[in-house]
């Protein structure tokens, strides 16, 4: 994804890392990527550093902990497009894991700021794939804060926001949700059936999907 802003655009991109896994060469755009404990102490050490610097883009390895976490939704209300990685088991699951990073009574202050800068939310997961050059491929979730999307979390319903990544109109915007995902994989003969049952949240949902009745 950045290097796809590299090509196109002339912004300032810097990145908190650790480790740094890919080294970016400039293009359009000035990329300055900074490793955990060479370049800077920690994450939140670093994210209140480089607000300074005047970025446009700034990558976060790794949401680990509540102050790393708040230093990015610091960085996105100031302006900044900020990308962050977090481990969890779907897109909408996101939610809880992020929420589970603040204390009780901190949690409602954080929904609304996700529910206002948060632009989009992509889970992926690598499968073995049927092609001999193609090791892994990703099948990717994908979530966009619609004004549907906002509503639901707002309102704290996070759980359901997959029933509005299913409809037309959230398809239409560019969301997929994980089942679908795999149907497009299976169907482009990129992973065996077998794959996209053994990972599916919900095979019944799955089965129904292949054979076009949903």
């Amino acid at each position: 994804m950045l290097n796809y802003v590299n090509d196109r655009k002339p912004v300032h991109i810097i990145t908190l890392e650790d480790p740094i896994e890919y080294i970016f060469q400039d293009s359009k755009a000035t990329i300055h990527q900074r490793e955990i404990g060479i370049d800077v102490l920690d994450f939140k050490t670093g994210l209140r550093a480089l607000v300074r610097e005047n970025p446009d883009i700034v990558l976060v390895g790794e949401m680990r902990d509540s102050e790393t976490f708040e230093a990015a939704l610091h960085a996105a209300e100031t302006g900044h497009l900020v990308f962050g990685t977090i481990h969890a088991a779907s897109a909408t699951e996101t939610f809880s894991r992020i929420y589970d990073l603040f204390q009780p009574d901190e949690r409602e202050q954080v929904r609304k700021i996700m529910a206002y800068q948060m632009r989009a939310i992509v889970y992926q997961k690598l499968l073995p794939t049927l092609k001999e050059n193609i090791p892994r491929i990703p099948a990717c979730e994908i979530l966009i804060n619609t004004a549907p999307v906002r509503k639901y979390i707002l309102e704290s319903r996070e759980s359901e926001i997959r029933e509005i990544m299913m409809s037309q109109e959230a398809m239409q915007v560019g969301m997929l949700d994980f089942n679908g995902a795999l149907v497009k994989l299976v169907e482009q003969e990129y992973i065996h059936m077998r794959v996209a049952m053994d990972v599916t949240p919900n095979a019944d949902e799955l089965r129904m999907r292949l054979k076009g009745i949903a």
